[in-house]
């Protein structure tokens, strides 16, 4: 836990509890070092409501970290049915269902249990699905979002050392039917490995190679950090300026995936040209153009083809992928947002923007009226001061680096 990173004074955390040995371990390891900073851990237990005794099972888990002193609360998932993809669908309901708990209790940092053998059956699955290197690095053991810090401070431990201490302890865990159910891809590893608790020498050496991935992840990582800050410029519009000259094809690349408001980059193979020589083109929505008098190199957009179509407004959603809207909620009644288009030769003198971009920035209309457009300040009075249109992309251009278990 020392070495996870910065905590504020009497940190307040939150650790994800399924019921199992690695998270009972985890939520005691944790509250031993929350304790000792006079701080306070709060057990989040999901049920994801796929079997009948689920509930029941989250209940004793509560009951068994009640009588460790430790607080919990129950999140129960209720949008899950068996079928295709079960497993990726529970994990993202689950992170959904441990992010809003966080926001809700005002904590920003959220440790999950996941062991070596968890990290080595990672590897397996992703050199399975033709992963790059990126995905060969595994799971971070400290991974920043839009609102937390998510931490896996039991990476590099096996599962009998977890089961072990907690027999020490007289701590009790419930033993997960779905690790051993083989519809899932993961329990089928699980048994081919024949070592399930994570102590032989094919879990070491996969553990092994996802951290000499994630060092060179991490290593690439910075330089492409280090590129994007000497040669990019972001404006607010959510429009930017590289500097003359080649340029790494992952740096482009995750510069495109930002001004497109996209999750993913291009691959390298789709932009490698273009990087090697950066001039006007058109590669996933983004227009690259001459900067003219905004400096030397190029520009890039979000073309307007590309641009969401207007929605209705509500305070606090994500337009275009890109822009997070604050706007008050009398302001909200029967409005939409969409981009300016046309309307922007009424706006120009307001405005030294290029064309390409003003006729993109987001605008609020009732009806075919417009009614403010937050970037130009328009209009000058109050609809405007209480709207907000906020350039935040999924990711940042450069966010922290991966960090090897």
């Amino acid at each position: 836990m020392a070495a996870c990173g910065p905590f504020e004074r009497q940190p307040r955390i939150a650790a994800g509890v399924s019921g199992g040995a690695d998270s009972m371990a985890l939520a005691s390891l944790a509250d031993d070092w929350v304790r000792a900073r006079d701080g306070s851990l709060l057990a989040l237990v999901v049920d994801h409501g796929l079997r009948t005794d689920s509930a029941l099972e989250a209940a004793e888990t509560m009951s068994r970290l009640g009588n460790l002193g430790i607080s919990s609360r129950c999140l129960t998932v209720t949008s899950l049915s068996r079928g295709p993809a079960l497993a990726a669908r529970a994990r993202d309901a689950r992170y959904r269902a441990l992010t809003g708990a966080c926001a809700d209790a005002g904590i920003l940092h959220l440790l999950l249990g996941h062991h070596i053998s968890d990290q080595a059956e990672t590897l397996m699955i992703r050199v399975l699905s033709g992963s790059g290197g990126r995905g060969l690095a595994g799971m971070s053991a400290l991974q920043e979002t839009g609102s937390l810090r998510i931490i896996r401070p039991l990476l590099a431990v096996s599962p009998s050392a977890l089961r072990e201490f907690l027999r020490r302890a007289g701590i009790e865990w419930v033993e997960d039917p779905s690790n051993t159910d083989m519809r899932a891809l993961r329990a089928r590893l699980r048994r081919l490995r024949g070592m399930p608790d994570g102590e032989d020498d094919a879990t070491r050496s996969l553990f092994v190679a996802a951290r000499s991935a994630g060092e060179h992840r991490a290593a690439n990582e910075r330089a492409i950090a280090t590129v994007l800050a000497e040669r990019v410029t972001i404006w607010p519009e959510g429009f930017a300026l590289l500097s003359p000259g080649p340029i790494a094809p992952e740096a482009l690349g995750e510069l495109v995936r930002v001004i497109a408001g996209a999750v993913f980059a291009p691959g390298v193979d789709q932009i490698a040209a273009l990087a090697a020589r950066p001039r006007p083109h058109t590669v996933w929505g983004v227009r690259l153009m001459p900067a003219g008098r905004w400096g030397e190199g190029l520009l890039l957009v979000k073309e307007q083809a590309a641009i969401a179509p207007p929605m209705p407004v509500a305070n606090g959603m994500i337009w275009d992928g890109r822009f997070r809207l604050r706007v008050d909620p009398p302001l909200a009644e029967r409005m939409t947002i969409g981009a300016l288009g046309a309307d922007a030769i009424h706006l120009r003198r307001r405005s030294k923007l290029p064309s390409a971009v003003l006729r993109t920035v987001p605008a609020l209309r009732r009806g075919n009226i417009l009614v403010a457009v937050p970037h130009l300040l328009y209009p000058a009075g109050m609809a405007c001061t209480g709207v907000r249109a906020v350039f935040s992309p999924p990711r940042p251009l450069a966010s922290a680096p991966f960090v090897p278990a």
